[in-house]
């Protein structure tokens, strides 16, 4: 059988992720409606579990609106750093069946097990066996997608959601395909799902029906071939095992607009601590720091800087997007705000690569002292918790606050989503 025809493609998700580990760490929370996401006013839903989902309860959803659908759920901010280690765990499992995994976010992943068939059975004996192994090792849940591409492998891990595996067999795909509505496939956001209705489309179906020099002339010659083409499932991107991760950043949503400078220094410090931390742990330092700052208006400017030298520093990450933050204007008041590094690469042996200035290569404040100092911090909040460690600049009157809630982009990880 040709490589197009083959059953080899798996797409795994996790049901439910980032509820499913805060029950996990908290049995008290299993079988309860858990909801992750911002808590303050402008908070939105990161993740719900299934027994929030009952209520209306779902990801994107406005904080406010998920509490009055579901006044007696347990709402919770993100901890990213519980969620990275937990995916590291999965990520691990995968790649013990194949090398050929592609991570999509910290919750899911595509896999070629072509080359793992001979010794390990065919792709719906891996699929099961993967399932088995992530619930025996990591307690979470995983839903299975097995095809012949990877649009149709995606699509049938969603539809085999929660705790399932769909098996879409060569030559099935587009009696699979083509009863979903139109928005399910990539590409089609509730913009050109609209536009698509002003010519009777409104299943993946209809798209295949349509000419496709029709949908050119809709939407633009790349988007109207493209949508025509995934409509007769024809898909031939390949699993790509060596994606690299192309920034690590966080960046949160303020309850109320902050106009003060020195409270945007502090949080400022928090974001490059927190972004600092997560550099190490993906061990990667990075060249350009990128600040990200979004008005009342939701204007929004980024501004960023590259370094001489790259680094996995808080105090430099902080202090660059400090300096990046002099050039904006505040007075209107910022509703949100973000520090992301970019131009990552695997550290360099010695501390050359991470050079601060003239005045601080010695003594206390050199780089390899820091770098000493922080990674030392590392394993004390590993430890005992984020807020076990940090600057004194944090200390506020309910004692350290390093921050666990915002939205972090990095391997695998969201945006915040308006």
């Amino acid at each position: 059988m040709s490589d197009a025809g083959m059953l080899a493609v798996l797409h795994v998700d996790l049901d439910a992720f980032y509820a499913s580990v805060e029950q996990l760490a908290d049995p008290a929370l299993r079988g309860r409606p858990v909801v992750v996401g911002g808590l303050g006013p402008r908070g939105v839903v990161a993740a719900a579990s299934y027994e929030a989902r009952r209520f209306g309860v779902h990801s994107a959803m406005p904080m406010a609106r998920a509490r009055r659908a579901c006044p007696d759920g347990v709402f919770l901010s993100p901890r990213f750093d519980a969620y990275n280690a937990a995916s590291r765990q999965v990520m691990s499992i995968l790649r013990d069946v194949t090398p050929l995994v592609e991570p999509l976010a910290l919750d899911e992943a595509f896999l070629d097990v072509r080359g793992a068939r001979r010794s390990q059975g065919d792709a719906p004996a891996i699929g099961a066996s993967i399932r088995q192994r992530v619930r025996d090792e990591t307690g979470l849940v995983a839903s299975v997608g097995v095809a012949t591409t990877k649009l149709v492998a995606k699509l049938a891990s969603d539809l085999a959601k929660p705790d399932g595996m769909l098996v879409v067999e060569p030559g099935r795909e587009l009696a699979l395909l083509h009863p979903l509505p139109v928005e399910r496939l990539w590409g089609v956001g509730p913009a050109t799902r609209t536009r698509l209705a002003r010519f009777g489309i409104v299943t993946v179906g209809d798209l295949a029906a349509t000419p496709e020099e029709t949908l050119v002339r809709a939407l633009g010659p790349a988007a109207g071939s493209q949508l025509y083409a995934l409509a007769w499932n024809r898909d031939d991107r390949r699993v790509e095992p060596n994606q690299e991760t192309k920034s690590i950043g966080h960046e949160e949503t303020f309850p109320h607009d902050i106009r003060d400078r020195g409270t945007l220094a502090r949080e400022l410090l928090r974001m490059g601590d927190r972004v600092a931390a997560r550099l190490r742990a993906a061990d990667r330092v990075g060249r350009t720091v990128v600040l990200k700052a979004r008005y009342g208006d939701f204007r929004t400017v980024t501004r960023s800087r590259t370094l001489p030298s790259p680094t996995d520093l808080a105090s430099v990450v902080s202090r660059t997007a400090n300096e990046l933050l002099r050039d904006l204007d505040v007075g209107e008041g910022l509703r949100l705000l973000g520090v992301s590094v970019h131009q990552l690469e695997v550290p360099q042996t010695g501390n050359e690569q991470q050079q601060l200035s003239f005045d601080d290569e010695a003594g206390p404040r050199s780089p390899a002292v820091r770098g000493d100092l922080e990674r030392a911090v590392d394993r004390v909040r590993s430890r005992f918790g984020d807020d076990a460690l940090g600057s004194a600049a944090l200390v506020g009157p309910r004692g350290l606050r390093t921050g666990r809630s915002g939205t972090a982009w990095g391997p695998g990880a969201e945006e915040e989503q308006q």
